[in-house]
């Protein structure tokens, strides 16, 4: 990945890059970065000599036919591994057996607390399983990151990216290890992901929203569902009005004619 697609990216887009005297050059680190792009899995590991591992849905490695060959061989070759959705507790319960692995073999692990990509350019609140059990069963650092501006190199949606600067801000490892063996506790994932959460704020300088980016999307979906149902109630009135005049105009029509029928028959009498 760093050959085929780091070098050209680092020459089309020249990406910028802080702090990355606080990767350690060996053993287990987590990446916690706030997602504003499908790019953001591409930038981050490009400036980084070390090989930073992803989580992806495993259908990208299981789709059939030649298409699904290729993105499976894509995905395997960028460092991406593939989490099995189903289940009882689904994707949770899988990334965080995938980041534990990925850990114990001394490597970093990168990982989008949001859970998904933030719908508008602001930060979301952390969700607090994933990224605060992987931390604790392991005892690894957590490194902050703040991806800036690839929401604008690549919208959602979007296919060809804009060449523009994107930014990477990289904070210092922070240390939980005085919360070790209380993994089991729901405020205190609360308080650790809150925690890296503040600092991804710091560093990237986003509004911070305090509800799950996963909401938020729901609320802007059904927002623009109510928004395209107004319209088109307002075209169907204004379809309706049209016909109405349409039929007071012939209406007045048939009147004049009728007038003018009545005022030649009076004058041929």
């Amino acid at each position: 990945m760093k050959v085929a697609i780091g070098g050209p990216l680092k020459v089309a887009f020249r990406p910028w890059v802080e702090g990355l005297e606080n990767i350690p050059a060996e053993g287990p680190a987590i990446l916690a970065s706030n997602h504003l792009s499908f790019s953001d899995s591409f930038f981050l590991p490009t400036m980084l000599d070390r090989k930073v591992t992803f989580i992806a849905k495993a259908e990208y490695f299981t789709t059939p036919g030649v298409k699904g060959r290729l993105t499976a061989a894509f995905f395997k070759g960028v460092g991406q591994l593939p989490v099995d959705r189903s289940g009882a507790r689904g994707a949770g319960e899988a990334a965080i057996k995938s980041g534990i692995e990925v850990l114990e073999r001394g490597e970093l692990f990168g990982i989008y607390p949001e859970g998904t990509r933030s719908p508008d350019g602001r930060l979301y609140r952390g969700k607090p399983g994933g990224l605060a059990r992987v931390a604790l069963a392991t005892g690894a650092p957590v490194i902050p990151v703040a991806m800036i501006d690839t929401e604008k190199i690549q919208p959602p949606g979007k296919v060809m990216p804009k060449l523009m600067r994107p930014g990477i801000r990289i904070g210092k490892p922070l240390d939980f290890s005085r919360y070790q063996g209380m993994e089991h506790d729901r405020f205190v994932l609360r308080a650790l992901t809150d925690e890296v959460m503040y600092e991804i704020m710091k560093l990237s300088g986003q509004e911070y929203v305090d509800m799950y980016a996963t909401a938020a999307k729901r609320q802007i979906a059904e927002a623009a569902k109510a928004a395209k149902e107004a319209e088109k109630a307002e075209k169907a009135k204004d379809v309706e009005k049209a016909e109405k005049a349409k039929d007071v105009e012939k209406a007045e029509k048939a009147k004049d004619v009728e007038k003018a029928e009545q005022a030649e028959d009076a004058e041929s009498r």
